[in-house]
């Protein structure tokens, strides 16, 4: 493996296990949130929302390493980026999600994303469960997910 690729330390290693069918309910987790602007549902400047928001929560020493980076893919022009924090930030927009959420781990290219989310509903469904509202968890940034040799990406829901 490349020596520069093996120092990279921005994403820490996703453990699948950990999240596979997992329920958790949140009540007013800390998030900030941000814009970033696609065409045609791929995304223009992801990278650059992603590093503004963590610079953001990391100089009000409010970022959360432990809570997933959340992306609403709500529109073909663009999605919402929502980065977990442990307090109010100044100068963001803070945000808080509340209510039951289950994650399901899937792993490849993002090609896949259409497959992942009808295998996502359908398993939803055989869990007796509705989703309110789904987001996607790109659990590590596309130079973490070649160091580590896996592009794990997670569907969340949001359910009643």
């Amino acid at each position: 493996m490349n020596n520069e690729l093996e120092k990279i330390e921005c994403c820490p290693k996703f453990e699948p296990a950990n999240w596979d069918g997992k329920e958790e309910v949140w009540a007013d987790k800390r998030f900030i949130k941000g814009r970033v602007l696609s065409f045609l549902h791929i995304p223009l400047n992801f990278g650059g929302v992603c590093t503004r928001l963590s610079a953001i929560a990391t100089s009000a020493g409010k970022l959360d390493r432990e809570l997933p980076w959340l992306c609403d893919e709500n529109s073909l022009w663009g999605s919402d980026l929502y980065v977990g924090v442990t307090g109010e930030v100044p100068g963001a927009q803070n945000v808080s999600l509340s209510g039951k959420f289950v994650f399901k781990v899937f792993e490849g290219a993002y090609n896949k994303m259409p497959v992942w989310i009808k295998e996502f509903e359908t398993w939803l469904k055989s869990t007796g469960k509705k989703s309110q509202k789904i987001y996607v968890w790109y659990t590590t940034c596309p130079k973490c997910a070649k160091k580590y040799g896996k592009n794990y990406v997670v569907m969340v829901a949001r359910c009643e």
